[in-house]
């Protein structure tokens, strides 16, 4: 970032695409490994339960910075900062890409619900798309802590404070 840009809190859309990626990838999971003689993959536990514990760490990140910065009044280490900001931009847009290939590949399983296996898969693919969903939420209100008070999106160009402005007042 140079002068006086501004780094911008993830849109909607770029969420959105990287979901849409994530079901393409998911949906075609199933038909290409049977296509080549294997066996779909299962979808264990340990993966809703490892997206648990990380939402449940940005959504504590997220409160504890919005906490120092907006209630307390308090500064933060400049790398801290851009640290926070990055880890949630990241994890929001893994958050949708990951949510998105969970719901792909259960939607790839919607024609088997009869059956106990596919049901299953069906199951904890949607719990695990649901909590993947939560990263992206706790993601988002990460990246959203780290906006310097005052920094909205609508201050005049350049008179900004978000994390990874410019120096502010220019």
């Amino acid at each position: 970032m140079t002068g006086n840009q501004q780094l911008r809190p993830t849109a909607a859309p770029t969420l959105a695409a990287a979901a849409l990626a994530g079901l393409a990838v998911g949906g075609l999971v199933r038909p290409v490994v049977e296509r080549n003689g294997g066996v779909a993959p299962s979808v264990t536990w340990a993966a809703p339960l490892t997206l648990l514990v990380f939402a449940v760490v940005l959504l504590a990140l997220a409160r504890s910075t919005y906490q120092t910065l907006h209630q307390r009044r308090e500064r933060i280490e400049p790398r801290k900062a851009v640290n926070l900001l990055v880890l949630g931009k990241a994890s929001a847009l893994a958050g949708a890409v990951v949510g998105g290939a969970y719901a792909g590949y259960a939607l790839s399983f919607a024609s088997d619900l009869e059956t106990a296996l596919p049901r299953e898969r069906v199951t904890r693919s949607v719990v695990a798309c649901l909590v993947a969903l939560g990263v992206m939420v706790g993601g988002l209100l990460l990246e959203r802590a780290c906006r310097v008070p005052g920094s909205d999106d609508e201050d005049e160009p350049g008179r900004g404070g978000g994390v990874a402005s410019g120096n502010p007042g220019h």
